[in-house]
């Protein structure tokens, strides 16, 4: 299996930014590809993990690269799994009025069987933007 890290910047800022889109897509392409991991986003910037079986991950990469609804993608890793670090987590969004708390709760919950380099990454990554965050799964 192989697992990527990626952070990018959003090309359209905001509510603009379709989350709810992007998110419906990924629900989609991923159940189908037999890939999970995590994404977040503050409108501005995406984290986001991928794992899952080899082929399915060089295929939703190439679309995530592809996708012109971000931009200056960094891969902070791409590393062989042999078992995957987010299990069978679930997918959550966000709601404008939800308490930013449960959101940030359950991002702790599926990091909790990640790997130490792993959780640090998107932890460092996301601290401080949480209270701000739009949508996560």
């Amino acid at each position: 299996m192989r697992h990527i890290v990626y952070v990018s910047l959003s090309a359209v800022q905001g509510d603009k930014a379709d989350l709810v889109g992007i998110l419906e897509q990924s629900r989609h392409n991923n159940a189908i590809d037999g890939v999970n991991g995590l994404l977040w986003s503050n409108g501005r910037s995406f984290v986001q993990v991928i794992e899952g079986p080899r082929a399915s991950i060089d295929a939703t990469f190439a679309r995530i690269f592809a996708d012109e609804r971000h931009h200056t993608l960094t891969v902070l890793s791409d590393r062989r799994i042999v078992t995957r670090e987010f299990g069978d987590w679930n997918m959550v969004q966000r709601h404008k009025n939800d308490p930013a708390d449960i959101c940030e709760g359950h991002i702790r919950r599926l990091l909790i069987d990640a790997s130490d380099g792993v959780r640090k990454q998107i932890e460092t990554l996301i601290e401080g933007e949480m209270r701000h965050m739009p949508t996560c799964r």
